[in-house]
């Protein structure tokens, strides 16, 4: 009965080795000092921010996120057009080899839409980020002051692929 039993787990975990080996062969993304600014009151939108760094050799790019924080997340992007500043949606965030890619305030960030709570300073929530070759990674956000332009100093990294 023993013998069985571990000759089915033996199967059962040769049979899923080659999924598992599809989705670590893609290029290894590190995510660093994920953050986002708390919101007052009953503000349903907020904004996070972080630092992908692609550690292998080929580009990849962030194409969804998500987190059960709020309704909606959106990968979007702040840019200033003849002294006015617009945000709008993007597909996809480009990361390459060698050159970490920012998202912070100005500039490529996460939008969430719908809070269906306030973020508080000190609290941290999950989100899960969507790339095109390295698949899904799970971080951790840390919820910084309102108005916060940056993550605390001494903010340990997030989560590593």
């Amino acid at each position: 009965m023993l013998r069985s039993f571990a000759i089915a787990t033996a199967l059962t975990v040769a049979s899923l080795s080659p999924a598992f080996a599809q989705t670590t062969s893609a290029a290894p993304i590190m995510v660093e000092n994920a953050w986002a600014r708390a919101t007052p009151g009953n503000i349903k939108t907020g904004g996070a921010y972080m630092t992908l760094k692609d550690m292998g050799t080929s580009p990849d790019q962030l194409v969804g996120v998500s987190t059960p924080v709020a309704d909606k997340a959106e990968l979007h992007i702040m840019t200033e057009d003849n002294g006015v500043m617009k945000m709008r949606p993007v597909a996809a965030i480009p990361v390459e080899p060698g050159k970490p890619t920012e998202l912070k305030p100005g500039g490529y960030h996460v939008m969430l839409m719908g809070l269906k709570n306030p973020l508080k300073e000190g609290d941290s929530f999950p989100m899960t980020l969507t790339f095109e070759k390295a698949g899904t990674i799970q971080v951790t956000v840390k919820v910084e002051k309102p108005g916060a332009m940056a993550p605390m100093p001494g903010m340990k990294p997030g989560m590593k692929m």
